[in-house]
């Protein structure tokens, strides 16, 4: 085999799923996906999502989507289930069912208990005159013409189907809860974008004697050690009561060259820069990264309400916690 021909029949499987999901639009328009998006946002419990085989691996991607988004879910595999797992079901809760058939017998088996436990029924089948979609409170078809298998065997188009339709119910359904980025970054702390929407200024400043500190009578050269040993490119300058009056940086250590000033004999008040900009702890380390890009600087002090230094953060910092 050539690698035109694997190309060709690469191609061919695309075509095929790519039209299987456009053709999902129209039943999007039909009143069993309006009917399954309202027993869903309905529900107190959870949306206890059930499929065998390969419908059982796409259930298990739409309830983590579901979970993930707002919508409480988690799958059941349907032969565990008729060994106990159903009791993990309660009368709150709606299922969601997925069999190209609709007639997977593992599921078929379970119908007379979910139907006495009186919880609504979704269903995804590829046969809407199926015993399975007969019994749904709700069905949506997505029927596909072929599998993209050459021998139309192979759970293929079907299967993207079913998976196009789930994540089309979890976004729908998130535009109707109001659900938000933050939301979104409290179930995934551990991403990029829960750092960014979760982080905040106070896990990452600089306390205690890490922070860099001096008085407006300290000595330039003095300054310049405590810089150095505090590594954070920036010296605070404060006042007897420990209040933020000042800040020295190196940028304005080369405009003091600039003026050929004496290391030795300048004094922080002489070469400080008064009225800098500052974060309070709370705040968003976000918030921070935003006005260091806007303003151009890359250190920041960290004081309270009272204007008293209570820590220091640089750019390193937040390249070192994945801010950025």
């Amino acid at each position: 085999m050539n690698k035109h021909k694997l190309q060709e029949l690469a191609l061919a499987v695309i075509d095929i799923e790519s039209k299987a999901v456009a053709a999902l639009a129209g039943e999007i328009r039909e009143t069993g996906f309006f009917h399954a998006c309202q027993l869903m946002l309905d529900c107190k419990g959870r949306v206890v999502v059930i499929g065998m085989g390969k419908s059982g691996h796409i259930g298990g991607k739409i309830a983590a989507t579901l979970a993930s988004t707002g919508t409480p879910a988690f799958f059941v595999h349907p032969g565990e289930a008729s060994h106990g797992d159903l009791g993990m079901i309660t009368a709150s809760d709606v299922v969601l069912a997925l069999s190209n058939s609709g007639e997977t017998a593992e599921i078929i088996t379970i119908l007379p208990i979910i139907k006495r436990l009186d919880v609504p029924l979704i269903t995804l089948t590829g046969n809407p005159a199926s015993t399975l979609s007969k019994a749904a409170t709700a069905n949506i078809n997505v029927r596909v013409e072929r599998e993209a298998c050459p021998l139309d065997l192979a759970p293929t188009a079907s299967t993207t189907a079913a998976l196009a339709m789930g994540d089309a119910l979890a976004i729908a359904l998130l535009e109707s809860r109001g659900f938000t980025e933050l939301d979104f970054a409290r179930s995934h702390p551990g991403g990029a974008l829960g750092r960014r929407l979760l982080l905040l200024i106070d896990d990452l400043m600089h306390t205690g004697d890490a922070i860099p500190a001096v008085g407006p009578d300290t000595l330039l050269s003095n300054a310049l050690m405590e810089m150095t040993r505090k590594g954070l490119g920036m010296t605070a300058v404060v006042d007897e009561e420990g209040c933020l009056v000042g800040i020295f940086t190196d940028g304005d250590l080369r405009r003091a060259i600039d003026h050929k000033m004496d290391v030795h004999v300048a004094r922080m008040r002489d070469v400080m820069t008064t009225n800098c900009k500052t974060v309070h702890p709370g705040m968003l380390a976000a918030e921070a990264l935003q006005l260091m890009d806007s303003k151009m600087i890359n250190a920041l002090p960290v004081v309270n309400d009272a204007n008293r230094l209570v820590g220091a953060l640089n750019m390193h910092d937040m390249l070192r916690a994945g801010v950025v």
